[in-house]
């Protein structure tokens, strides 16, 4: 077996909550409730909450559904549909210099075991940081193929080693449990996204359901092939995978801390030219009607993200002008101006054709360390300005404050919440350290909701 990985799994196994720095500990538990909020808002979508009344037939027990009513299932079903609500609404939290959604990915098993297992809200805290340490470090390494969406990849390995660590296991059933998983990695395609075919967001609650169930293959005996998570990374999956800076600066290097955040509700790609437009607007201040046309260039990546006539809401979300014409006219591109209505707004699909995209290569050399955007709005009275930028806000030059997270955190929840609900849970995970039990989440979430819509 790689020593690599075997040293990896043993850091999971072994380190303890207070071998993990403070500072750490305080961004995790940050993390942490900005993906609970994006899980909470989620369920709300249509396909996510007619999917679990389908599941509800066969419910199980164990881990608790993060969705109005908070029914019971097995965690396995749990996790799965966690992680799915999650990766609904394109407002998770992300690696900055590699690609991945860690915290959406792993942070559903995490809860889901942590709750069957009985474990404490340290340990909850502890695996939830190790496991995101696991997708930084595996995402360093691989090498997707060009088509290929990083869910239920590397971070599905993750999520194995983070429910392993929860379900006791030692550092080589860890390296085991991870090798188990290295069979049920996912290829999603990127096209999915531009298609809106929401199909997507199920691998992303894989990671989930995986990270729940390979412990468990592990625990019951099932044997794992020595290199494989290396031949799947590098032959299968992925184009290529380099474990030697696997473990660089274990320990001392946080991945968690190398995070983004969104606050924009679309694709983080496009955020930088929306920072862009934004100042333009604020400069400009125009009405929709006399925005003539907007120019936004900036990286490959970026720049394909140009369909003017999104399929439905999961599109729209992979469309910068579909996002660029919702600012224009409703002031922003967040969660409550990129919402279902926007699609239909007559301003907005009228705006969307006079966006112009193009992708500039000095650019495109940039990435990964810069992600630049520059933008011209021309107004019909031949006025015009242009800003630009080197990245999005919230990069580590300008880091989104601890008040943008929790009020993000608070739109979202209130979504099922009540406003003082919200507050306690908002309390509660700033010292989830101190939990007796990670049942203590769900318990207080069902003191905490608002009642569910009549049918």
């Amino acid at each position: 077996m790689g020593r690599q990985i075997e040293e990896l799994a043993r850091f999971v196994a072994e380190t303890r909550l207070g071998d993990i720095p403070e500072a750490v500990r305080r961004h995790g538990k940050l993390v942490l409730l900005d993906t609970l909020g994006v899980i909470l808002a989620g369920g709300e979508r249509p396909e996510v909450a007619a999917l679990r009344q389908r599941l509800a037939a066969s419910a199980g027990s164990g881990a608790t559904v993060y969705a109005r009513g908070w029914p019971a299932q097995d965690p396995r079903s749990a996790a799965l549909l966690n992680g799915i609500a999650g990766r609904a609404i394109e407002l998770c939290e992300g690696l900055r210099l590699v690609s991945g959604q860690a915290a959406m990915q792993v942070l559903p098993a995490v809860l889901a075991v942590g709750e069957a297992a009985g474990s404490s809200g340290a340990e909850m805290l502890a695996a939830f940081i190790l496991g995101y340490d696991v997708v930084g470090r595996l995402a360093g390494g691989f090498t997707p193929r060009p088509l290929a969406h990083q869910n239920g990849q590397v971070s599905l390995l993750a999520a194995a080693a983070a429910g392993a660590r929860l379900r006791g296991l030692d550092a080589a059933g860890v390296s085991r449990a991870m090798r188990i998983a290295a069979t049920l990695l996912l290829t999603p395609s990127y096209t999915n996204a531009v298609a809106g075919a929401t199909a997507l967001n199920v691998a992303g609650g894989m990671s989930g359901l995986a990270g729940a169930l390979a412990p468990e293959l592990a625990l019951a005996g099932f044997a794992a092939q020595e290199e494989a998570i290396e031949e799947a990374l590098a032959q299968l999956v992925g184009a290529g995978f380099a474990a030697e800076g696997l473990t660089d600066a274990l320990g001392t290097r946080w991945e968690i801390t190398r995070n983004y955040f969104r606050l924009y509700a679309c694709c983080n790609p496009v955020h930088p030219a929306l920072d862009c437009l934004a100042a333009v607007l604020a400069e400009l201040k125009p009405r929709p009607e006399e925005v003539a046309r907007i120019e936004v260039a900036t990286y490959r990546f970026a720049s394909v993200m140009r369909n003017p006539d999104p399929a439905n809401y999961f599109a729209s979300k992979y469309s910068l002008p579909h996002a660029a014409a919702a600012m224009v006219v409703r002031g922003g591109a967040g969660f409550a101006e990129l919402d279902d209505s926007a699609l239909a707004d007559p301003l907005i699909a009228g705006l969307r054709h006079r966006v112009d995209m193009s992708e500039d290569p000095a650019m495109t050399a940039q990435v990964p360390q810069r992600r630049p955007a520059r933008v011209t709005v021309t107004l019909v009275d031949g006025r015009s300005a242009t800003h630009s930028r080197q990245s999005h806000r919230g990069d580590f030059d300008e880091p989104f404050t601890d008040a943008e997270i929790r009020g993000k955190f608070r739109e979202l929840a209130h979504t099922v919440l009540t406003p003082d609900g919200a507050a306690a849970v908002e309390r509660a995970v700033d010292s989830c350290e101190e939990w007796p039990s990670v049942a203590e989440l769900p318990a207080l979430l069902r003191r905490s909701g608002r009642p569910s819509p009549p049918p």
